[in-house]
Order: C-alpha cells, then structure tokens, then sequence
C-alpha cells in the first residue's frame, strides 16, 4: 500500500495538528489505515451506510480515496491519544497511540457550515477520546479567525435514531437536537439492525437494503459564543 500525502483538498485551511493535554487530531494518512481497521469492529461500523472493511487497503481506496479526498467539504483526522506511557532507557515517555477517526464533512465555505463525525475504537470507548476530538472540532471550526479558528456558523451532526449514544455526546458537547430526518440513508443488507423498521413501497430499487432516519443536532455562533465555547473549554481542561 502506497503511502500519500496529507489531503490538501479541504476547502478551509488545516493546521498539521489540533490538541489538548490528552489527545492529538493530525490529517489521515494511509500509513495510520491499519491501525484504525485493526481497531475498529463491526459495532463501529453499525449505524452508518459505509464499513466494515476487509483490509487497510479497502480501507484506503473505498472511504479515503472515494469518499474524502476528491470531496473538498470533506476532512479526515486520525485521533492519537497522548496519556499512553512508554517504556525507554531513559524513563517514561508519552507515546500516542491511534484511538479513533473524526472530521468533517459537508462543509460549505459559502455557507460558512460543516459537519463533524467520529468513530472510536473500542478500548478508548467511555474514555477523553470522543469528547476531545469532537471539542477540538467544534472549537476550530466555531471560533473566529483571530482566535485560531475558522469562525463558522453551523456545525452539524447527524446521528442514527438507533444510536443514543451518540445523540448523547452530541448533547453533552452542547449541541441541541433540532429534529429527524427520516430516510436519509440507505444502508448495507447486513444492517438491518440499525434501519428505521419500516417497510418499503413495492418497486423500490434497493428493496433489500434498510433505510436510516437521523437525528439533526447542531451548535450554531452564538450559542457557541453564550455558553458553548465554555462548556466545551471545561471539558478540553
């Protein structure tokens, strides 16, 4: 598997890396695919219409190279975690470990929005991992350029009905639930666990594949400005 450079297509610019104490977000490339696929399960694919996949190279070609790097409203970061020590002839050392995948996607410069989404790999599950990479997201995208940010006006998370999990750490991170949008997704046969349940019209062309209703949650300006960039600053800390 050939190793590429860092996506440059973004539509916004992206710094070589965004932190906290605890965790680091730096752009994919393909070199960190086989972690993720080696850490990422079934369940981590469930409630979404892509993945599993086989290999880091399916991996690559399918999501990566089809999906994110010809999209320029689109973004991938690796999460690292940085409390993992490692041994050495000196002593101990932080050494980051890949936790997850995060970034954005659906993003309008005209519009001035965008979208985030991640997956953690289940031994980070219940741990800093989700929290600050969404944290970091929401701050680079939500505060103003002379802040360091982007100075958005909308950042966006859809999440699968089957999913409360993820409802719920889109709330804790302050965004708010502003409805469902029903068949927004038409998902892989073998996800039927994670449809909306509800039959489809005679005729339909993908008779066999289940189709997915998402919440919309969102964090907009200027509740970012009144109370979410605190919020989220407390949790980053």
């Amino acid at each position: 598997m050939s190793t590429l450079a860092k996506d440059n297509n973004f539509c916004f610019p992206i710094p070589n890396i965004l932190e906290t104490e605890k965790l680091e977000l730096v752009p994919f490339v393909p070199s960190y695919a086989t972690d993720l696929i080696q850490g990422l399960d079934e369940s981590s694919w469930i409630h979404v219409p892509v993945g599993p996949y086989s290999s880091p190279d399916e991996f690559v070609e399918k999501f990566w190279n089809e999906r994110i790097r010809p999209n320029d409203g689109s973004y991938l970061f690796v999460a690292l975690n940085k409390s993992t020590l490692s041994a050495t002839d000196s002593g101990e050392v932080i050494k980051p470990t890949v936790a997850g995948m995060a970034g954005y996607v659906n993003t309008e410069t005209e519009n001035l929005c965008t979208e985030i989404f991640i997956f953690v790999l289940p031994q980070f599950r219940h741990t800093h991992v989700a929290s600050h990479a969404v944290g970091l997201l929401l701050r680079y995208a939500l505060n103003l350029p002379n802040e360091g940010g982007l100075g958005l006006r909308r950042v966006e998370w859809s999440a699968n009905v089957t999913n409360p999990a993820s409802i719920r750490l889109a709330i804790k991170m302050g965004m708010k639930v502003e409805g469902v949008r029903v068949w927004t997704a038409v998902l892989p046969m073998n996800k039927t666990e994670a449809g909306n349940g509800r039959a489809l019209r005679k005729g339909d062309p993908r008779a066999e594949f289940p189709g997915r209703d998402s919440t919309l949650l969102a964090l907009c300006w200027d509740d970012w400005d009144k109370e979410g960039k605190e919020k989220v600053e407390k949790i980053l800390t």
